[in-house]
């Protein structure tokens, strides 16, 4: 175990025992350990294996765990019955957390026992797992619907029965932080034992509220990965470790860059994947649109970032979008080695603002498209040919039929063709003038990329062909497959004109 300080906060982690009992979760033996090895490795201070007392295949995984050689303690869970802990003490833990219900409705309907009985089995079942040499862990279950004079009752029985840590758990999750640090404070004068801390995120506080128990005084918080428990889940423990390390500048055994991988490791065994905007892992977490924070950012991480992303194994992500500034995306593209001109990127970000006004998330690849496509256009001053308009028919029984006016030379010239669909019919219609005048025709067409959704953007990429054999490739990207098309069309026709009238070319 790691060296204590007294500005050292114990994490205990329960992914894989109350984790487990998120609803739809089912880990196969593999997992677990393979959970296990990396929560070790992430530095949490006591895992909570699994409950031995449940089924023999549980039984084998804790002991399995236990056995793994791990720099972490290890802990199963038992309710206060002798079978339940010798299951527990059969699978070689170092710990054995035991609990039992001191609030009157679970006292009542979930053991129907008496006051009395509960304090009593809290001692005779604290002691049983003392005399067996091994640590242990001792929760009054529903403690915070408990009767505040019954709860510190049962707590110093347990610290007389020698009980290693005192956890105090808000079952329900019904606390807010003001309400649980009064409970642990009053806990504290109550008793000298460590005391730990275990919320339940019902109202969206368990990770309030254990800080708030740990400002009160608690030394260890219970928390799971991504945060997932029954129900709404479980203190969540990447936002727990942050807030004591960035907040509190307290210290944990957790090695932070390590909690993404972990998040992410946890997320696709137990197939709960976090929703974007979670705090730390989310997807979203370190992503900045705004052209505002895009620019700070960029300058001074500082400005918009309160954590570090490598520091959580992450990195900072700048996301095109209708908010996203000319610095933020110009940044993005540096970062993968594109740098466009001035010009080129005042388009760039143009494009980008008009798909996010239709609604249009702009990933990775729908920028690299755009880019791709307007750094290969031709420059306004020097097109040859440019598009005037354009009508496209098509529909159910209809033949598929272009018309499109082009400008080449200064003179107009209409023409219009039908095809086996609109994309067909426009690219003959453009074919049709220019095969005549500029002697050039399409050679291949290729729909290169599209990214997902009905509202992609489509990438085309083109090769035109001249009367002496020179084969041209040009590409655009736009969410009109059609409009695509053309503007990719074009833009060959184009640098194929000026190729073979640059002054001084010979053949």
């Amino acid at each position: 175990m790691k060296a204590k300080s007294s500005d050292y906060i114990q994490i205990f982690d329960t992914t894989l025992r109350d984790g487990e009992q998120t609803p739809g979760v089912s880990l196969t033996m593999e997992d677990k350990i393979e959970i296990a090895r990396q929560l070790s490795k992430l530095g949490v201070d006591v895992i909570e294996a699994g409950s031995p007392m449940s089924s023999e295949g549980e039984k084998r995984v804790v002991k399995e765990i236990a056995k793994a050689g791990l720099e972490a303690e290890v802990c199963g869970l038992a309710r206060a019955t002798r079978s339940d802990i010798d299951a527990a003490i059969d699978c070689d833990v170092d710990v054995v957390h035991v609990f039992i219900p001191t609030s009157p409705v679970q006292m009542k309907y979930a053991v129907n026992m008496t006051p009395e009985q509960v304090l009593s089995a809290t001692v005779d079942h604290v002691e049983y797992v003392k005399r067996h040499g091994l640590k242990c862990e001792f929760s009054p279950m529903d403690a915070t619907r408990s009767e505040l004079g019954f709860l510190k009752q049962v707590c110093q029985a347990a610290e007389k029965a020698k009980a290693d840590m005192l956890n105090i758990p808000d079952t329900v999750g019904i606390m807010i932080p003001k309400t649980m640090s009064k409970l642990i404070e009053e806990v504290r004068k109550a008793v000298k034992v460590p005391i730990s801390v275990h919320c339940h995120d019902d109202f969206g506080m368990a990770v309030a509220n254990s800080l708030a128990a740990v400002e009160a005084g608690a030394t260890q918080v219970h928390a799971t990965i991504n945060g997932l428990g029954e129900r709404a889940g479980n203190a969540s423990l990447e936002e727990v470790v942050m807030a004591l390390h960035m907040i509190y500048k307290l210290k944990t055994g957790i090695n932070s860059r390590l909690l993404y991988s972990t998040s992410r490791m946890v997320a696709t065994l137990t197939g709960i994947f976090v929703q974007a905007n979670k705090a730390i892992v989310g997807e979203n977490a370190f992503a900045h649109e705004s052209g505002i924070h895009t620019r700070g950012v960029t300058v001074k991480p500082l400005t918009f970032e309160p954590i570090k992303p490598e520091s959580v194994g992450r990195t900072r992500k700048l996301v095109a979008g209708k908010l996203a500034g000319t610095r933020g995306i110009k940044a993005e593209l540096q970062e993968i080695g594109i740098h466009p001109t001035e010009d080129q990127l005042k388009e760039i970000v143009r494009r980008v603002k008009e798909l996010g006004d239709k609604g249009k998330m702009v990933t990775d690849a729908d920028l690299l498209a755009l880019t791709s496509a307007v750094m290969g256009e031709v420059i306004a001053e020097e097109k040859i040919v440019d598009l005037c308009d354009m009508a496209v028919v098509t529909g159910i029984k209809v033949i598929p039929t272009a018309s499109v006016r082009l400008v080449l030379d200064g003179k107009e010239y209409i023409a219009a063709e039908t095809g086996v669909g609109p994309v067909d019919a426009v690219l003959k219609a453009i074919q049709k003038l220019t095969s005549n005048l500029a002697k050039i025709r399409l050679n291949e067409y290729r729909l290169e990329a599209i990214t997902g959704g009905s509202n992609a953007v489509a990438e085309v990429v083109i090769k035109v062909e001249d009367e002496r054999g020179h084969i041209v490739s040009a590409r655009a990207a736009r969410e009109d497959i059609v409009m695509a098309s053309v503007e990719a069309m074009i833009n060959g026709i184009n640098k194929c004109l000026i190729k073979n009238r640059k002054p001084g070319k010979k053949e």
